[in-house]
């Protein structure tokens, strides 16, 4: 190819008031203000106040991401260490209540937030972005329609959102049910070409419902600042080594689908409405699930998905140099999800007596540690 497929990562994290355990009310112009000043990395605000965003510098090596997002999430815990805050990487928060937590004032979020009204004060969710270099924007179009197919595989390796205003919700990822309320969410339509995404962005920009295309939110789209087709359907992960093995597997699809034009052609609306159905088997099983499969019409268990997707871009991986992080996919599925492990210790917690806030309680403590890459205790 006539490019290197660079790519970077951004991740969303929840500010927690670290002794309640609970969401951040307080401190927060200071505690970025101070992020700003001490960490070197690009930090930013989202739209709710205590959420934040870190994004790695474009790279060509796994390994070199890895470093700068370790970096970042110990710098950035550290800082709010400071304030007797901490970072916590999930999809969802196990104890916050949407009602109660406060909106970003800056410009940008406040005209967002007057648009979309309570839905927007509902987004109490944090996800995981994988940008990838593809440079023309007729081949991001194609791409995206044809990688639809393996993001509910994506989507099911990263939940980590099985609780919502403090209670189970009964699914792995919840993330997306609730961002689904907001509108151009979920699944993009299939384009037929360049020519047809730009009219649909043109006529909605045109007729003032959107300012640009940073506000379509699908799970997967092209990026307006930079030539990437960005991945947005993964939940937030917990653990740093899990958003590394989806970052390489996107990585490697992106670039198996440049190489082969045929793979996944000719989608069709039954292709999409399949794809659809996937995505929210994802939200609901998880790692544990079984996925429509359109050419043999029978439910795949994801860990047969996981094979066949492997096998499929093992050179990718070789020539990318990531076939150490593709193996880390497989031990998702052999060691479970952050989902999987916030609901073990819920479990474990009710068990033993604790009431459902403790219980909770123990799954943030649990979240934050990992977010951090420290040794966790049971409440």
């Amino acid at each position: 190819m006539s490019w290197d497929f660079k790519f970077g990562i951004e991740e969303e994290y929840f500010v927690n008031d670290a002794p309640r355990r609970d969401i951040a009310k307080g401190k927060m112009k200071e505690f970025f203000a101070a992020c700003q000043d001490q960490v070197s990395g690009d930090i930013q605000p989202e739209m709710l106040e205590p959420q934040l965003e870190i994004a790695t510098k474009p790279s060509l090596e796994l390994a070199d991401a890895r470093a700068q997002l370790a970096d970042l999430r110990s710098s950035v815990g550290a800082v709010a260490r400071d304030f007797n805050l901490s970072i916590m990487a999930s999809g969802t928060h196990p104890l916050a209540v949407w009602s109660r937590v406060r909106p970003n004032t800056q410009p940008r979020y406040g005209k967002v937030m007057h648009d979309l009204q309570m839905l927007g004060s509902r987004t109490v969710l944090c996800g995981m972005h994988v940008h990838v270099e593809v440079p023309d924007l007729s081949m991001r179009v194609d791409i995206m329609n044809r990688i639809q197919p393996y993001l509910p595989l994506l989507l099911a390796l990263s939940t980590s959102s099985p609780f919502w205003q403090a209670q189970r919700t009964g699914l792995l990822g919840y993330r997306l049910a609730a961002y689904r309320e907001l509108p151009r969410t979920g699944f993009p339509d299939l384009f037929e070409n360049e020519q047809d995404y730009q009219r649909y962005i043109d006529t909605l920009v045109a007729a003032r419902a959107i300012e640009n295309s940073s506000y379509v939110w699908w799970v997967i789209r092209p990026s307006l600042k930079h030539p990437t087709l960005e991945l947005r359907v993964a939940d937030s992960c917990t653990r740093l080594d899990d958003t590394i093995a989806i970052a390489a597997l996107y990585r490697c699809l992106v670039r198996r689908l440049s190489l082969d034009t045929t793979l996944n052609a000719g989608q069709t609306g039954a292709s999409r409405a399949i794809n659809d159905e996937n995505g929210w088997r994802a939200q609901r099983y998880g790692i544990h699930g079984s996925f429509v499969d359109e050419k043999t019409r029978t439910a795949k268990p994801l860990r047969v998905l996981l094979d066949e997707t492997l096998d499929l871009v093992a050179e990718d991986a070789r020539e990318l140099g990531c076939q150490r992080e593709l193996d880390i996919a497989r031990w998702i599925v052999a060691r479970g999800t952050s989902a999987d492990q916030q609901l073990t210790l819920y479990t474990e917690a009710v068990g033993r007596g604790l009431s459902n806030r403790d219980a909770l309680a123990g799954v943030v403590d649990w979240l934050s540690a990992e977010t951090m890459g420290e040794p966790a205790f049971r409440h």
